[in-house]
């Protein structure tokens, strides 16, 4: 495992994934920890905690709670087609498939993920000409082969944009060309979204946390995007934990299909906490121009699935209220219900 990333496992069966000896919290929840403390920085109101060799930060995070601050460990995020191995845990080349028609959706969907290349379907897209700093470079540690999860964020705005042709998509690196990020990183992508919010917010990773309850920091970033629908991965767990942030309340949480669209596809989570479900195995979508990829691939994954319905919202955004939009895709009386998945929401055509 990275020098970069601790395993934790204060519940035993339940293990997470953190930034070691950092503590995120608020202004007063960095007094409450100064004792502990051998650094800190501040962004944006989020104060990054670095603690003094030897402490505990789960132990620690659970005491600041209690004195009633907000605090998490930094999380480390993956946007991960899949936890585990298996024939379809990479992306693999595909035949080019036909554009996103012209027109349609004039809804903005906000993209956090790897960055994005310069497709054809967009490049010459204004929003994408405004957005060049967020470049999806294929190998960006410069090992001499492609990064793990380069081209996750091409591929799900390919998605998006073929069940919601003429969206404007934003998209903010903050997952690495290995598919990783963490609290931090999120939370500051979330406050530049706070100037100028998105209609559809599509967030194609997430995390287990330490005790499987919600970062309290997120949670408050995201509840200050009152007017967007989010939508976010279940997760490739193959198990019911909670997935966070999908699991929160107010986000609305992705499971996948097999390629049938009939049952669960054998990687994805799910539990009464997941709200919708669409085809996340063996998608084809845009992709790297760069080895054996002609600029298209094919992929299987929660986080396609979730660009999905991302669509499907921003389309039905077009003519209604963000939030009204993903009711009415998730409305159960349109559509099939799955137990432990949601509402099937189809691929489009």
């Amino acid at each position: 495992m990275s020098t970069g990333i601790e395993r934790v496992e204060p519940v035993p069966g339940s293990p997470a994934l953190i930034r070691p000896g950092q503590l995120l919290t608020d202004a007063s929840g960095a007094e409450a920890a100064a004792r502990w403390t051998a650094a800190v920085a501040e962004a944006d109101g989020v104060f990054r905690v670095r603690l003094s060799p030897g402490v505990d930060v789960c132990d620690l995070v659970a005491t600041i709670r209690d004195r009633g601050h907000r605090a998490s460990p930094n999380h480390v995020l993956k946007g991960q087609p899949l936890f585990f191995g298996g024939p379809a845990s990479r992306p693999f080349p595909a035949e080019p498939i036909p554009a996103p028609p012209a027109g349609g959706s004039p809804v903005t969907v906000a993209v956090l993920d790897t960055g994005l290349t310069a497709h054809p379907w967009w490049r010459e897209s204004p929003w994408f000409l405004e957005g060049r700093g967020t470049a999806e470079p294929p190998d960006s540690d410069g090992d001499g082969a492609p990064d793990a999860q380069a081209g996750h964020g091409t591929f799900i705005a390919g998605l998006i944009l073929h069940s919601a042709p003429g969206a404007r998509l934003r998209p903010l690196r903050v997952l690495d060309g290995h598919g990783v990020g963490d609290e931090a990183g999120l939370l500051r992508a979330l406050v530049r979204l706070r100037e100028d919010p998105p209609q559809v917010l599509n967030l194609s990773f997430g995390a287990h946390t330490f005790d499987d309850r919600p970062s309290p920091l997120v949670e408050a970033a995201l509840g200050e995007l009152t007017g967007t629908a989010l939508v976010a991965c279940a997760g490739n767990t193959a198990s019911d934990r909670p997935f966070w942030p999908a699991a929160l309340p107010e986000v609305v949480a992705v499971g996948a299909l097999d390629v049938a669209e009939e049952r669960r596809a054998p990687f994805s989570a799910h539990g009464p906490w997941v709200n919708a479900c669409a085809r996340g195995e063996w998608l084809t979508s845009a992709f790297l121009d760069h080895g054996p990829f002609g600029g298209y691939a094919r992929w299987s994954g929660t986080s396609f699935a979730t660009a999905v319905v991302s669509g499907a919202i921003a389309d039905a955004a077009a003519g209604m209220a963000p939030k009204e939009a993903a009711a009415r895709v998730l409305d159960p009386r349109r559509g099939r219900r799955i137990a432990g998945l949601g509402t099937v929401v189809p691929l489009p055509g």
